[in-house]
C-alpha cells in the first residue's frame, strides 16, 4: 500500500518539470492524477507515460477561472473524487528593476501565481473531503527578495498570504493548506531564470546560482516531490499554514 492509495490529485503545471516528478511519485504510492496544463502534447505525453488509467491530462489556463472550474470538475467526474491539490503552474516574469519592469508582464505573473492558486483554491477546495490537502508551489523568493524580479518576488510572497487564508478558513474541516518553498532546482524553467538574472550560458549560470547556495548544488525535482508527497500524506497531517522550505539553506 502507497502513501497515497487510492487518492486522486489535481497537479496544474503537471505535464513537465516539479510537477511531473510529482505526478510520477504520487502514481508510485498509489495515487491517481489529473495534470492540468497549457502544452496538449506535453499533457498526452505524461498521461503515456503514468498510463490512462492512472493519469489524466487537461489543457486549461490557470488565469482562466472558468477553465479551472471546468477542469477540476472534469477531473472530478473521471475519477468520482479528489483528494489532493497541488497548485505548481507558474511563469518566470520578466528580469528588470522596478522603473523598467513592464506592467502588463507584472501582472500577468500576478495573475499565474496568486490568481491561478486562488482559482484552484476556489473550485477545488469545496470537493476535497474533510482531511484533504492542498499545496501551494511557492519559492524561495516568497520568503525572501531578489533585485530584477519584482514581478516573481511579489507572487510568490502573495502565495503565502493566500495559503494562510485559506488554511484558516478550511482547517475546521481538517483540510490542510501549506505553501512548498524550493530553493534553486534543475529544470529548464528555472535555466530561464538563471540566465536571465545572470546573462550567462546555463552552465555558468547555474554555477553562479549554485555558490549563493550554502549546501552548494541545486535541488532536484524529485527531492520536491518528496515533500510535496510528505505534505499531502498522512504524515504530514499535523501541517498547515507552513512555509515549507526545501531549498539548501539559501533562504536562511
Amino acid at each position: 500500500m502507497g502513501q497515497l492509495q487510492d487518492r486522486v490529485a489535481l497537479i496544474t503545471g503537471g505535464e513537465s518539470g516539479i510537477g511531473l516528478a510529482t505526478a510520477r511519485l504520487f502514481v508510485r504510492e498509489g495515487a491517481r492524477v489529473h495534470l492540468v496544463g497549457l502544452r496538449q502534447d506535453a499533457l498526452d505525453a505524461a498521461v503515456a507515460e503514468l498510463g490512462a488509467g492512472a493519469a489524466l491530462g487537461t489543457r486549461a489556463d490557470v488565469t482562466d477561472e472558468a477553465a479551472v472550474r471546468d477542469a477540476v470538475e472534469a477531473g472530478y467526474r473521471h475519477f468520482g473524487r479528489l483528494d489532493v491539490l497541488v497548485s505548481n503552474a507558474g511563469t518566470s516574469g520578466a528580469s528588470a528593476p522596478i522603473p523598467d519592469y513592464p506592467a502588463d508582464v507584472f501582472a500577468h505573473t500576478l495573475a499565474v501565481h496568486v490568481g491561478g492558486a486562488f482559482h484552484v483554491l476556489k473550485h477545488g477546495l469545496p470537493r476535497l473531503p474533510d482531511g484533504g490537502c492542498a499545496v501551494i508551489m511557492s519559492s524561495v523568493t516568497g520568503l525572501k527578495g531578489f533585485p530584477g524580479s519584482s514581478g516573481y518576488v511579489a507572487a510568490k510572497h502573495g502565495q503565502v498570504g493566500l495559503m494562510r487564508a485559506a488554511a484558516a478558513e478550511v482547517a475546521a474541516r481538517r483540510i490542510r493548506v501549506n505553501t512548498l518553498h524550493p530553493g534553486p532546482t534543475s529544470t529548464p524553467f528555472q535555466d530561464e531564470i538563471e540566465m536571465a538574472a545572470t546573462g550567462l550560458d546555463q552552465a555558468e549560470a547555474a554555477q553562479a546560482f549554485d555558490r549563493m547556495i550554502p549546501l552548494g548544488r541545486h535541488t532536484t525535482p524529485e527531492e520536491i516531490a518528496q515533500a510535496v508527497l510528505y505534505l499531502a500524506s498522512d504524515a504530514g497531517a499535523m501541517i498547515t499554514s507552513t512555509t515549507f522550505v526545501v531549498d539548501g539553506g539559501l533562504s536562511g
